[in-house]
């Protein structure tokens, strides 16, 4: 094995304590914009949100926010709250061990892109030596060219690389269909079935599985 890509949210940090923090400003705006209740604005936006759950636009919160013409930008939002971003305990170690034994590392993500700067934000970005988002080819997770766009950029093929992820229906059945092992990053516990290559808790299983695939 020569290279480890990485989805982003879920995988290496999560996002939820900013949209915790700016959802209820979405509600009270568009609220009053439309002249309706916040409780009627916040069904509204969310209805948006799930109606259209996987694909291309709902990786993007900037669209929903232009669909409303609200005056928001999850770019300042991230620069002006980057400490409601939280990298999971475990990455750090992580990427540290992978980069000391000369892995290539890499993400891919199906995020606009705006995900370099939360890898940036997070003083994560300086770890990888490949990092493809959606806009990077009009494509994203688990459709084969954002995969393939990534493992030609590393310069390794399919089955020299590691896919780690959060979503069974992105990171792991994209991984396979192309060829990688997949490593689902279950942090939750969630029922699953078995698609994956392997199934882990934290990221520090990780050093577990290298050691045993050649």
């Amino acid at each position: 094995m020569k290279a480890v890509f990485f989805d982003i949210d879920g995988t290496l940090l999560t996002e939820m304590p900013l949209i915790e923090l700016f959802l209820p400003q979405v509600y009270e705006k568009l609220s009053k914009k439309l002249g309706i209740d916040r409780e009627s604005a916040r069904e509204r936006f969310l209805r948006e949100i799930f109606g259209r759950r996987d694909t291309y636009d709902w990786h993007d919160w900037n669209f929903f926010f232009k669909l409303f013409d609200l005056d928001m930008d999850y770019s300042e939002l991230m620069k002006r709250y980057p400490h409601k971003i939280h990298v999971y305990p475990d990455t750090l170690p992580t990427l540290e061990w992978l980069k000391g034994e000369g892995y290539k590392l890499g993400v891919i993500t199906s995020g606009p892109a705006y995900q370099r700067l939360k890898l940036e934000l997070t003083g994560l970005s300086g770890y990888f030596d490949v990092i493809v988002t959606r806009d990077d080819v009009k494509a994203i997770k688990p459709e084969p060219k954002i995969f393939l766009h990534a493992l030609e950029n590393a310069g390794v093929e399919p089955e020299e690389a590691l896919m780690v992820g959060d979503s069974l229906s992105q990171d792991v059945y994209g991984a396979k269909n192309v060829g990688m092992t997949a490593v689902w990053i279950n942090r939750d516990g969630e029922p699953g079935y078995h698609m994956a290559d392997y199934e882990i808790r934290t990221l520090h299983e990780l050093r577990k599985i290298l050691g045993g695939v050649e």
